[in-house]
C-alpha cells in the first residue's frame, strides 16, 4: 500500500507537477527580492528616520523570505534566476500600476498588496507537496512588522480624515491590479495551472473551488483594509 510519503516522491518526481512547482517557487522568489527593492525605494519618502528604519526592515525581511526560495531552487538543481526570470515582465508591469506617490501608499501597498499576494500563494500550498507546503507557509509568514503600517495609516487618518479616502481607493486598485496578475500568472503557466488542478497524486481544486477560493482572497482584502481603518 502507497503511503503518504510515497505519494509526495511520486508527485514531485512527475515533470508537470515539478514544473509547476518551480514556477511557482520563481514567481514568490521574483516577488520577494522585487518588494524589497520597491520597499527600499519608498523608504527615500519616508518622513523620518524612524519611519525609514522600519520601511528597511520590512525589505530586509522580505530578502531574507527570498533566500530561502533561492536556496531551495538551488537544493532541487536548478538555477534560481532562470527560473525567475520569467516573471519579470508581470511584476514589472504590475509595479508600472502601481507607483505610490508618497510614503503612505507605499505603506499601503506593502501592506495591502503583499498580503494579497500572501493570502493566493497559501491557498495553492494547500495543494502541494509536504516539503514544498512547508516553504511556502514558511516564506509567506508575517514579517512582524504588521503592526508599524496599522498604526502609521490609522495615526495619519486621524491627523487629516482626507487620507483615509484616498487610500480607501489606492487599496481597492490595488486590489485589483494584484488580482489581475495573479490571474494572468495562472492563465499563462500551464504547469502552475496543473498544480492547481492536481492529479492522481496531488488533488486540486475544479473550477468552482478556484472561484470560491477568489471569493476568499476577496474577504481577507476587505478585512485586512478593514484594520487600516479603510473602506474595501
Amino acid at each position: 500500500m502507497a503511503t503518504k510519503d510515497d505519494a509526495a516522491l511520486s508527485a514531485i518526481d512527475d515533470p508537470v507537477y515539478r514544473t509547476g512547482v518551480l514556477e511557482l517557487l520563481g514567481v514568490l522568489a521574483y516577488g520577494e527580492i522585487s518588494a524589497c527593492e520597491r520597499l527600499a525605494e519608498d523608504a527615500k519618502m519616508a518622513p523620518d528616520l524612524k519611519t525609514k528604519v522600519e520601511i528597511a526592515a520590512m525589505a530586509t525581511a522580505e530578502f531574507h523570505h527570498f533566500e530561502k526560495l533561492r536556496d531551495h531552487v538551488v537544493a532541487m538543481g536548478e538555477d534560481p534566476f532562470e527560473v525567475m526570470q520569467p516573471f519579470a515582465v508581470t511584476f514589472e508591469r504590475f509595479h508600472r500600476h502601481t507607483t505610490p506617490s508618497d510614503w503612505l501608499e507605499g505603506l499601503v501597498k506593502a501592506y495591502v498588496g503583499d498580503g494579497l499576494a500572501a493570502d493566493f500563494y497559501r491557498e495553492i500550498a494547500a495543494y502541494l507537496d509536504a516539503d514544498t507546503r512547508a516553504l511556502v507557509l514558511d516564506t509567506l509568514s508575517g514579517t512582524g512588522h504588521s503592526e508599524f503600517v496599522v498604526d502609521a495609516v490609522r495615526r495619519a487618518i486621524e491627523q487629516d480624515h482626507r487620507v483615509g479616502g484616498r487610500l480607501a481607493l489606492w487599496g481597492r486598485r490595488l486590489m485589483g491590479e494584484a488580482l489581475s496578475q495573479a490571474q494572468t500568472v495562472v492563465a499563462e503557466r500551464d504547469a502552475l495551472s496543473a498544480v492547481l488542478v492536481g492529479g492522481v497524486d496531488h488533488p486540486g481544486m475544479d473550477l468552482a473551488g478556484i472561484g470560491r477560493m477568489f471569493t476568499r482572497l476577496t474577504e481577507a482584502h476587505a478585512a485586512r483594509m478593514e484594520k487600516l481603518g479603510l473602506a474595501a
